[in-house]
């Protein structure tokens, strides 16, 4: 499923998020079950953390897979008609993986739950349109950023002119996703709001009219609302801020300095270009340098 993504104009916040309970995860991989135990050795320091270093790579060649943690995030994970993950992200951690000489699994997480489910080692990575915010660079070793992205108020199109600012939507009933930066902007400028499971849900809520308006990533606004979209009848309107995208491992992991550098390849050699062509992200790529 291709689609075309319109530049929204501030590319601003992504997907902040902490963790908090327990969850189960489900998984789809390319190469049968995901493996859910994991064991980590520590050695020599972490060059900007202080902390020991987690031998991750040798884990994941040892194991044979590579287990990403994601949510049904269209352009950046979904599944497509045959059930396998697919995106922008999908595909660029599938390409990682074959640099590693390893599958890759896919495990769709709770979002609320992805600090939990790395540091509980049942995942390596949480790769999934995740914004770069202080708590997560706090909570992980993160990537270079990849991608720009805003957090952006959605809609219905017939009601979009009567909102026009932040001030005039005060009396709307919000949905967001729970531990999002939709959520974290919802709580921000003080708006009313449900928080609901993920992105699509608060897509739905809108669509159903059991919700007045959603916000969510840019990227997936420009994918999956408006004309020629799943979501005709709704439109994106103001961005409430600017963010970007990155990766997040273990402290220590010694997989973030693997994937830097394969982040820099891949943009040199025009692999990044074409997978963002592939899902109409280009706009939004950021320079790896």
């Amino acid at each position: 499923m291709k689609k075309a993504i319109s530049v929204i104009t501030a590319m601003t916040m992504a997907v902040a998020l902490t963790a908090c309970g327990t969850s189960t995860s489900t998984s789809d991989t390319t190469s049968g079950t995901a493996t859910s135990s994991k064991s980590s050795e520590t050695s020599e320091s972490s060059s900007d953390a202080g902390a020991a270093t987690v031998e991750d790579i040798e884990t994941v060649k040892d194991r044979g897979s590579l287990i990403v943690g994601i949510t049904d995030f269209e352009p950046m994970d979904y599944k497509d008609d045959d059930g396998n993950w697919i995106g922008f992200d999908a595909d660029l951690a599938t390409a990682f993986a074959e640099k590693l000489g390893v599958d890759v699994e896919f495990v769709e997480i709770e979002w609320d739950n992805k600090i939990l489910e790395l540091d509980s080692g049942s995942i390596d990575c949480v790769w999934n349109g995740m914004t770069l915010t202080d708590e997560v660079t706090s909570s992980m070793d993160c990537s270079n950023p990849y991608c720009n992205n805003a957090q952006t108020v959605i809609l219905p199109m017939d009601k979009a002119d009567e909102y026009k600012d932040i001030e005039s939507m005060k009396d709307l009933s919000f949905a967001v996703e729970v531990g999002s930066a939709g959520e974290e902007q919802a709580t921000a400028n003080e708006l009313n709001y449900t928080a609901v499971a993920n992105q699509a849900n608060a897509l739905m809520e809108v669509s159903a009219g059991t919700a007045d308006a959603a916000i969510i990533d840019s990227l997936m606004a420009a994918a999956m609302v408006g004309e020629g979209t799943s979501y005709e009848d709704l439109t994106y309107t103001i961005n409430l801020n600017s963010e970007e995208y990155g990766v997040g491992f273990r402290k220590g992991s010694d997989l973030r300095d693997e994937l830097n550098t394969f982040l820099k390849e891949s943009y040199d050699d025009g692999t990044i270009d074409k997978i963002a062509e592939e899902y109409g992200v280009s706009a939004a790529i950021v320079e790896q340098k």
